[in-house]
């Protein structure tokens, strides 16, 4: 495993972003929330967007610098696609739990249960993980015009070590519509009746 590690800065690098991703969020709402300092809250979260830089510079930096685009290129593409897609709701979402715990805030509300406002979020969330899929795929390109190699056939990607993460989330995003929008939009949730 060291090996395989020392071999792959890479993967150590997405790895330490995925950490610092989680430093940087607690660390600037408890600075924000619990020392009240809201300058360096600031400072903290601006952070967690300039990690999302630092990965995908260092994914083109290496194929640029002669490595040939692998696996660990393909994750970091997958990773800055879905850090991109979610991240400002997950932002937003802990952001909630630490205004109502440490600044006096409202309880959070839940996502909807029922009607056309679940219809709605079922949507919004499939929305993000296309969002999050095609970043990758743009990441996955341009790394590939980057290395010079082209974009291969679709129908070669599930063998190509970087281009088969592409392939893999297709599963993933035909699932999640299947039992999200797809599934509220032929049957909503009604809210059940009242005694």
């Amino acid at each position: 495993m060291v090996e395989f590690l020392s071999q792959n800065p890479l993967v150590i690098l997405i790895g330490a972003c995925e950490v610092f991703f989680w430093v940087f969020l607690l660390g600037g709402l408890a600075v924000r929330y619990v020392l009240r300092r809201r300058r360096l809250s600031a400072v903290l979260l601006v952070g967690v967007p300039v990690l999302d830089v630092v990965l995908v510079s260092a994914s083109l930096l290496d194929v640029a610098g002669g490595s040939a685009p692998g696996a660990t290129h393909g994750l970091a593409a997958v990773y800055l696609g879905f850090t991109v897609a979610f991240g400002h709701s997950v932002v937003r979402w802990v952001d909630g739990r630490f205004a109502y715990r440490f600044a006096g805030a409202p309880a959070p509300a839940g996502p909807p249960r029922y009607g056309t406002a679940k219809v709605v979020h079922e949507w919004r969330g499939w929305g993000r993980l296309l969002l999050g899929w095609g970043i990758a795929l743009a990441v996955l390109a341009a790394t590939a015009l980057v290395a010079g190699t082209g974009i291969p056939d679709p129908t070669t990607w599930p063998a190509d070590p970087m281009w088969g993460w592409g392939s893999r989330l297709l599963p993933v995003v035909l699932i999640w519509f299947a039992v999200g929008p797809g599934w509220t939009t032929l049957a909503p949730p009604r809210e059940p009746a009242r005694a």
